[in-house]
């Protein structure tokens, strides 16, 4: 699960950047504020990506899903991509449980194999 979710906060990592980018021109907020805003969901980006697994860390996930459609008040862009890595996180964190039931379902069988020769 770690490898699905890391890789969809990476890329939502750049999606931030780049709207920030496209915040910048926006005569109402300033400079400063974008890019706060837009630095610290970035860090929470990457360092959500080592908290993936531990207790909590799909929820934060979840969260910070919801607050990229909600940047779509200020980007109207971000509501569909908003959407799109919303539906990302939930493939990454569907999918990723899966192939972790599976991982360790193998490693059992194998660990079986070994002891009954």
């Amino acid at each position: 699960m770690r490898t699905l979710c890391s890789s969809t906060l990476i890329g939502e990592f750049f999606v931030i950047g780049f709207a920030a980018l496209v915040a910048m021109k926006d005569p109402d907020l300033s400079m400063g504020t974008v890019w706060t805003v837009s630095g610290v969901a970035m860090l929470f980006c990457l360092l959500l990506c080592g908290l993936v697994t531990r207790p909590g860390g799909v929820a934060l996930g979840w969260a910070l899903q919801l607050g990229l459609i909600a940047a779509g008040f200020f980007v109207p862009l971000m509501y569909g991509l908003g959407a799109m890595f919303a539906a990302l996180w939930w493939a990454s964190v569907h999918f990723g449980r899966k192939v972790d039931e599976a991982k360790a379902r193998f490693a059992a069988e194998a660990e079986a194999e070994a002891g009954a020769r």
